[in-house]
């Protein structure tokens, strides 16, 4: 081979050699950007779309975050369509609350009389707290508690003079770990015990939700899928939520989720989306 051949593949070898590491380069120093501040440890963890946590994990005082959802879902002789409004903050390092409206409005199906509707509703009042307790990041991992009260709030059928109809309890536990610098995986758990006021009944289950994402180089976008999965007394419900998110400008992102049943037995295919504004944004933050 001629001297100016080697010269052009090394030329060449060496071009590659610098962008694979100008692109690790530029992937370390994101994650550096929320890691390697003067402020408490946080690991960079990708947060699942669908169920998502009350702040991110290891927040630092000061962060905020305002999210709008809409939903639709194909159930068998109806649809519904569903809304949300979401405010996360954190006051302290580590600790962080959410308030949350949702709102469900269906839609009889044609050719589907014998199923009866649901009553269109404002769903409840939900507050929410979570606590990291353990943030390492030369381990990657996070683990945390917290706690969901949701007030269920009246609708058509209820009977008068029922403010609140009743209330769910959901405390949970979140474990987190990336592994390298671009794949995450996510465990929530816990039980979901409803008590309707009416009749004093109470109505339990225990939520499994899993999920693994992998983060593009450099960027806050993600695909991934979410698993979530409940057991009731010998029922089991499960099912899978492929999603993305895109970072559309500095503080804005928005998240695409599909819901595929695997054993459900009313629902069918589902679609989420969740616009995530997050006020104030800086570097410093997920």
């Amino acid at each position: 081979m001629h001297r100016n051949g080697l010269c052009a593949i090394g030329a060449l070898c060496l071009s590659l050699s610098a962008s694979a590491q100008t692109e690790a380069d530029l992937d370390s120093l994101y994650i550096a950007e929320v890691e390697n501040v003067k402020a408490k440890d946080k690991v960079l963890h990708a947060e699942p779309l669908y169920i998502d946590l009350i702040r991110d994990l290891g927040s630092r005082k000061g962060e905020r975050e305002w999210n709008l959802g809409f939903g639709l879902t194909d159930n068998i002789g109806y649809d519904s369509y569903q809304m949300l409004v979401e405010y996360e903050f954190a006051p302290i390092d580590r600790l962080g609350f959410e308030v949350e409206v949702p709102v469900t409005v269906f839609a009889q199906q044609k050719g589907a009389a014998e199923v009866q509707r649901p009553p269109d509703r404002v769903e409840s009042l939900k507050t929410a707290a979570q606590w990291s307790f353990f943030v390492s990041e030369k381990a990657k991992t996070s683990l945390a508690l917290g706690y969901i009260n949701e007030i269920l709030l009246p609708h058509q059928g209820t009977p008068s003079g029922k403010v609140i109809t009743g209330n769910v309890f959901n405390p949970f536990l979140v474990a987190a770990k990336r592994w390298g610098d671009n794949f995450h995986t996510l465990i929530y758990t816990g039980p979901h015990i409803e008590r309707d006021r009416h009749t004093g009944s109470t109505h339990q289950r225990f939520d499994i939700n899993t999920s693994v994402h992998y983060m593009i180089p450099n960027t806050r976008n993600f695909i991934g899928v979410e698993t979530n999965k409940s057991l009731e007394g010998n029922d089991f419900d499960m099912v899978l939520r492929p999603q993305m998110r895109l970072g559309i400008a500095e503080n804005f992102l928005v998240g695409i989720v599909t819901g595929i049943p695997v054993d459900r037995e009313n629902e069918r295919f589902s679609m989420f989306t969740r616009l995530i504004w997050e006020p104030g944004h800086n570097k410093a933050r997920h």
